[in-house]
C-alpha cells in the first residue's frame, strides 16, 4: 500500500468514527428528531420511608402513557418512561436525577414525590435546562425561590400554603375548635412548611396553639410527645407528615386516650395507614387531599374504571396526581411541536384549561395549579368524601 493510500483510508476511517459518534450521541438523546421513542425520566421513591407513594405516583403515569401510546402516541412515537429509584433520599434524588439527565439523555423529569426530594434536584434541572414535573410536592419553594420563579420547575398539586389554610378552616369552621396541637416531622421540608401554614392561618382565625411537639422520620416510639400534647388538652391535633409514621401516631395517640380529633394533610393518603393505625383508631380522624375516588364527576370515574382495570385496586390520590401529570406533559409536548426540553418547558408554562382526572387545571405565573381540595374522613377504616373546598 502506498503512503499516500494509507493516509487516505486513515481519514475516511476517522471521518467515519466520528461521524458514527456524533450521530450516536443525537440518537441517544429522548428528544432526537430520527428515534421512534420520547424517553422521559422518572425521578422516583421505589424504595425507602415513602416507597408506596412513588409507585402509586408512577403507576398513574405509566397509565397516561400506555393509553397515550394506545392511541398512536404523542408525534408519532412513543412515551418511554425511564425510573430511577432515588430511595427516599435527596442525595439519592440528585443521584437519580443526574443519571436521567446525562446517561439516559431524557427532555424531562417527572418527580420526585416528595419536596425534599424535588428541592435536592431543583439546582440540576436548572443547570441542565431539563424541565421538572412533580406531581406531588406541594412545598412553595419548589417553584418560587427568594420571590423568583424557578423557570424549569413545575407542579400539578396544590401548594401548601392552600393545604394550610383548607385544614385550619375546616377545624375553626367544621370542627369549631379553638385550640390546637401540632405535632411536626423536623426532618420534612413538607411537614414544617404545612405547620407554619396552619399555625398562621389558625391564630388568624382567633385559634390558639396549646402545643407544639416534633419527631423525625423512621421514630418508632411517639408516646412521651403525645403524653405532653395530652396534657395541653387542644380541642384537635394537627399532623403533617407522611402515612408511616403518622399510623403508628394515631395507633399511640389512641393508646393514651387521646380521643379527640386528628388532622392531616396528603402525606396520610395511603392504604398502609390503616394497616398501621388500624381502623378504629382513625375513627374521627380528617386530612386534605387532591381528589376523592366517590366524586361521581365523569372524568373522575372514568380513571376511575380504567386505574382499576389495569392495576386492580382503586387509585389513590398520587396516582391520580401522576396520571394528571402524564397529561399535562403529553399535551404540552403536543402543543409544544416537538421533543425541545425548553420548548417543552415554555408549553408547560401556557397550561390552561386542561381537564385531568382530578379537575380542571390552569398553571398560575408561579407553575403552580389553581384547583380544589377536598376533606376526607376516615370512617372505619374507609376514606368517606367530608366536603371540597375551592381555591
Amino acid at each position: 500500500m502506498s503512503k499516500r493510500w494509507l493516509t487516505s483510508l486513515t481519514v475516511a476511517v476517522v471521518a467515519a468514527m466520528l461521524t458514527l459518534f456524533v450521530g450516536g450521541c443525537g440518537g441517544s438523546s429522548g428528544g432526537s428528531a430520527d428515534s421512534k421513542e420520547i424517553k422521559i425520566g422518572g425521578n422516583f421513591e421505589m424504595t425507602g420511608g415513602i416507597a408506596n407513594f412513588g409507585k402509586q405516583t408512577v403507576n398513574g403515569i405509566e397509565l397516561a402513557f400506555k393509553q397515550a401510546n394506545a392511541a398512536g402516541g404523542v408525534l408519532g412515537k412513543q412515551l418511554k418512561l425511564i425510573v430511577a429509584d432515588n430511595k427516599s433520599e435527596p442525595s439519592e434524588a440528585a443521584n437519580a436525577i443526574t443519571k436521567l439527565i446525562t446517561e439516559d439523555k431524557v427532555v424531562t423529569v417527572l418527580g420526585p414525590v416528595s419536596s425534599s426530594n424535588v428541592l435536592a434536584t431543583l439546582q440540576i434541572s436548572q443547570d441542565n435546562k431539563i424541565p421538572i414535573l412533580t406531581a406531588t410536592a406541594t412545598n412553595p419553594k419548589v417553584t418560587v425561590d427568594n420571590g423568583k420563579v424557578r423557570p424549569y420547575a413545575f407542579r400539578a398539586c396544590f401548594i401548601d400554603p392552600f393545604q394550610g389554610k383548607v385544614m385550619s378552616d375546616f377545624a375553626t369552621k367544621s370542627l369549631k375548635a379553638k385550640t390546637a396541637a401540632i405535632y411536626v416531622d423536623n426532618s420534612s421540608d413538607y411537614s414544617k412548611g404545612l405547620a407554619d401554614v396552619f399555625e398562621k392561618n389558625f391564630t388568624a382565625a382567633g385559634g390558639t396553639i396549646v402545643a407544639k411537639e416534633a419527631f423525625l422520620q423512621k421514630d418508632q416510639d411517639f408516646k412521651a410527645t403525645l403524653t405532653r400534647i395530652k396534657g395541653a388538652n387542644p380541642d384537635i391535633i394537627f399532623i403533617p407528615a407522611y402515612y408511616e409514621e403518622v399510623g403508628k401516631i394515631v395507633k399511640q395517640a389512641r393508646e393514651l386516650g387521646i380521643t379527640v380529633p386528628l388532622l392531616g394533610t396528603d402525606g396520610w393518603d395511603d392504604p398502609k395507614l390503616v394497616d398501621i393505625a388500624g381502623a378504629a383508631a382513625l375513627n374521627d380522624t380528617y386530612f386534605s387531599n387532591h381528589y376523592s375516588s366517590q366524586d361521581k364527576d365523569p372524568n373522575v370515574v372514568k380513571f376511575v374504571e380504567a386505574y382499576k382495570k389495569e392495576y386492580g385496586q382503586e387509585p389513590s390520590a398520587l396516582a391520580a396526581l401522576g396520571y394528571d401529570s402524564g397529561l399535562m406533559l403529553i399535551d404540552a409536548i403536543k402543543r409544544a411541536n416537538s421533543t425541545d426540553p425548553a420548548k417543552i418547558r415554555d408549553a408547560l408554562e401556557q397550561t390552561k384549561n386542561l381537564q385531568v382526572s382530578t379537575g380542571i387545571l390552569t398553571l398560575d405565573a408561579n407553575h403552580d395549579p389553581v384547583k380544589s381540595a377536598v376533606v376526607i374522613e376516615m370512617k372505619d377504616g374507609k376514606q368517606v368524601f367530608k366536603e371540597k373546598i375551592n381555591p
